[in-house]
């Protein structure tokens, strides 16, 4: 086969992997700046450019695209859709994961445990807003936000009001949920590929840290997860519609709650947790469901 890989650095551990893999199954595999990549909107013939060359020939993309371009990354995904080409995972189950909200509110429809979540848009409602959620501590998110970044535990009632006012303030989205004592300060990545869960790690974050991110300085280890944990990592992503995808669950007195569906997970941290070929398999997958004009999306919403 071959497979377009979108991503901005070539150099990536996950886009080096992604290559690696491709290759060592002996399939052609191209790094493709997404930002560099211009499109021909035609319903007779839509092309996408890439530095002057009119790309043409691939069997499979796969989207590696951050959280900064997905508007921009989303539109390239989908005009190889339009020319045929099998996306790992399609552009609207991309833009449907990215966001938060509104997966929230899918996976919420569709019974999947999440913790308590409250959104509003008035300063007015602040005091009722965290009364619903259940009181301090509390979480609060900025919906943009990634990798831990705009994540803020409020440890009173006062401290939540001053956070969520202060975000309100410069006109930023955010949600307020329920901070989950029990989890102890770790979360669970399930990597889900086709309806599997192929390998698991636990994130613990620093000593006086409530954020599990590798990128915060967390840590990373194999962890068995419970067949409960496995089916709701599972559920998650098809909600989603995606095909690949990191489900970060907690582990919570009532049950595995999904915290995030990541539609580009990193491959650095599992692999070394788990030892697995993650690359391979996400490879594997393609070699079985590749074929043109097909789309596997089967989340709703």
């Amino acid at each position: 086969m071959n497979i377009a890989i979108l991503s901005r650095n070539s150099k990536l551990y996950s886009t080096r992997r992604m290559v690696e893999a491709c290759q060592q199954r002996g399939h052609e595999a191209r790094v493709i700046d997404t930002l560099r990549c211009y499109m021909n909107i035609s319903s007779a013939n839509p092309e996408i450019h890439y530095k002057g060359e009119n790309l043409s020939g691939f069997d499979a993309v796969i989207p590696r695209i951050g959280a900064s371009i997905t508007f921009y990354g989303t539109a390239v995904s989908r005009q190889f859709e339009m020319m045929g080409v099998f996306p790992l995972n399609e552009s609207v189950a991309i833009t449907r994961a990215r966001d938060k909200l509104r997966s929230l509110q899918l996976l919420s429809r569709k019974g999947v445990g999440i913790p308590v979540t409250g959104f509003a848009h008035s300063p007015d409602d602040v005091q009722d807003l965290i009364k619903m959620v259940g009181g301090a501590p509390l979480v609060i998110k900025l919906l943009e936000g990634t990798q831990g970044i705009g994540v803020v535990l409020a440890e009173t009632r006062k401290a939540a009001e001053s956070v969520i006012e202060a975000f309100m303030g410069l006109q930023a989205n955010i949600m307020v949920q329920e901070f989950i004592k029990e989890a102890g300060g770790a979360d669970i990545r399930c990597f889900v590929i086709g309806e599997k869960v192929v390998a698991a790690m636990k994130r613990q974050a620093l000593e006086g840290e409530f954020r599990s991110n590798l990128h915060r300085g967390g840590s990373a280890s194999l962890v068995k997860i419970t067949p409960q944990e496995r089916a709701t990592a599972i559920k998650a992503a098809k909600v989603m519609g995606l095909n690949v995808a990191g489900v970060d669950i907690l582990r919570s007195g009532r049950g595995p709650l999904i915290m995030e569906v990541n539609s580009s997970p990193g491959l650095e941290g599992i692999e070394a947790a788990t030892g697995k070929d993650v690359a391979g398999m996400i490879v594997q997958f393609l070699e079985k469901n590749a074929k043109p004009h097909k789309t596997r999306t089967k989340g709703r919403g």
